[in-house]
C-alpha cells in the first residue's frame, strides 16, 4: 500500500508530517510512502531519524499553496505545489491516497479536478469521525466541502456515509440521521423537512437527529449541509477545548480540588483521549475516483500517524472507492 504525503502542508509542516509519516512506517511494515515536498528541506529533516528507507521515497515538488491563498487561483498560479502532487500521483496509480494538512479548499478543488467525481456523486462530502458516549462511532457528513445542499445531495451523503461507516469502521445494519433542530418528522426548514421524506426511501434511516444528540449514538450516519456541519464541528472542538480549561481551573482553585483531580486524572485523560481529533485521523473526502484526506491543519505527528492508519489503510484495503462506484453506477441512486 502506498500513501502519498504532502509533506509541505499544515501549522506544523514539515517537521510533524515527516515524525508522523515515519511513526506509521514503524508500525505498519505493508505501508510505502512518497513525502511530496520541498527535496533540500525534507532531506534535511529526514537525516534526524532512523526509518525504512526503501519504504519511504520523496517526490520533489518546488511549491506551497499557503492556507490563506484563494483555492482557484492558487490551483491556476502553482501547477507543481506539494498538495497537487500528491493528488496526481493518486491519479497516476502511483498511490492509492493523498493526505494533505494544508489549504482544505485548494485540496476540494484539487481532487475534484484531477480525479473527478464518482459518476452519480452530484457534489463530495467531507466526512469525520466523532466518538459516542456508548462506545462507538459516528460518520458526521458533510463538515465543508459544500455550504449548500439539495435534498438529493443529502440522500448521496447518506448513502456515501454508510459505505464509510461499513468498511471503514466495520459496523452492519448501519443507522443512517438527519441533523435538524427536532426529533419528529415535521421539524426543521424546507430543505430537512424534504431530505426527510427522501431518506424515508433508503435502507436505515432512523429519522432526525438533534445536535445535542450527536454523540449520543443514535445514529451511526449524519447528515447536513456543509456550512451547518462545519459549525456543528468547530462548536464541538472548541466546546471540549473549554470544558477542560474549566476543569483545570478549578482543580486548582484550592488544595481540595488538586487531591479530588489528583484521583480524576486517568479519568481525565481516557475521555481527552477520545475527544481527540489526532486519535481518529483526518476527513475523507468522499464522491471522488480516488481518496483525498483532509488531515487538521494543526496535525502533529499522532494525528498525521493516525490519518494514515485508521483512515488511508482501512478505506484502501476494503476497496471503499470501487464499493462507492459500484453503489452508483448499478442505478440504486436514482
Amino acid at each position: 500500500m502506498r500513501v502519498a504525503v504532502d509533506a509541505m502542508g499544515g501549522d506544523y509542516a514539515p517537521a510533524e508530517i515527516i515524525k508522523g509519516t515515519i511513526m506509521a512506517l514503524q508500525a505498519e511494515e505493508e505501508l510505502h510512502v512518497s513525502l511530496v515536498g520541498r527535496d533540500t528541506i525534507l532531506n534535511e529533516q529526514l537525516a534526524a531519524y532512523e526509518y525504512p528507507s526503501d519504504r519511504l521515497s520523496i517526490v520533489t515538488a518546488a511549491e506551497v499553496i499557503g492556507n490563506n491563498e484563494p483555492p482557484a487561483l492558487a490551483l491556476r498560479r502553482k501547477k507543481d505545489a506539494s498538495m497537487l502532487k500528491a493528488i496526481s500521483l493518486v491519479k497516476e496509480k502511483e498511490a492509492h491516497a493523498a493526505i494533505s494538512a494544508g489549504n482544505t479548499g485548494a485540496l476540494m478543488v484539487g481532487g475534484l479536478l484531477i480525479l473527478g467525481r464518482v459518476r452519480g456523486i452530484d457534489r463530495p462530502a467531507l466526512a469525520i469521525t466523532l466518538p459516542s458516549v456508548r462506545g462507538g462511532k459516528t460518520v458526521l457528513l458533510d463538515v465543508g466541502a459544500n455550504m449548500d445542499a439539495s435534498v438529493e445531495n443529502l440522500r448521496q451523503y447518506a448513502l456515501l456515509g454508510k459505505v464509510y461507516a461499513e468498511k471503514v469502521l466495520g459496523k452492519d445494519n448501519v443507522r443512517i440521521g438527519l441533523l435538524n433542530i427536532g426529533a419528529e418528522p415535521g421539524k426543521g426548514n424546507e430543505l430537512v423537512k424534504k431530505a426527510y421524506t427522501a431518506l424515508e426511501k433508503e435502507e436505515g434511516f432512523a429519522g432526525n437527529v438533534e445536535a445535542r444528540d450527536l454523540l449520543q449514538g443514535l445514529a451511526d450516519v449524519v447528515v447536513c449541509e456543509g456550512f451547518v456541519g462545519n459549525i456543528l464541528l468547530k462548536t464541538l472542538e472548541g466546546t471540549a477545548a473549554e470544558i477542560f480549561a474549566f476543569l483545570k481551573q478549578e482543580i486548582n482553585r484550592n488544595w481540595r480540588g488538586k487531591v479530588g483531580g489528583a484521583l480524576l486524572v486517568p479519568a481525565f485523560k481516557q475521555i481527552k483521549k477520545r475527544m481527540d481529533y489526532a486519535e481518529y485521523g483526518g476527513s475523507p473526502l468522499l464522491g471522488i475516483n480516488g481518496l483525498v484526506i483532509k488531515a487538521h491543519g494543526s496535525s502533529k505527528a499522532k494525528s498525521i500517524k493516525s490519518t494514515i492508519l485508521n483512515q488511508a489503510c482501512p478505506f484502501v484495503r476494503q476497496g471503499c472507492i470501487e464499493k462507492i462506484n459500484n453503489l452508483f453506477e448499478a442505478g440504486r441512486t436514482s
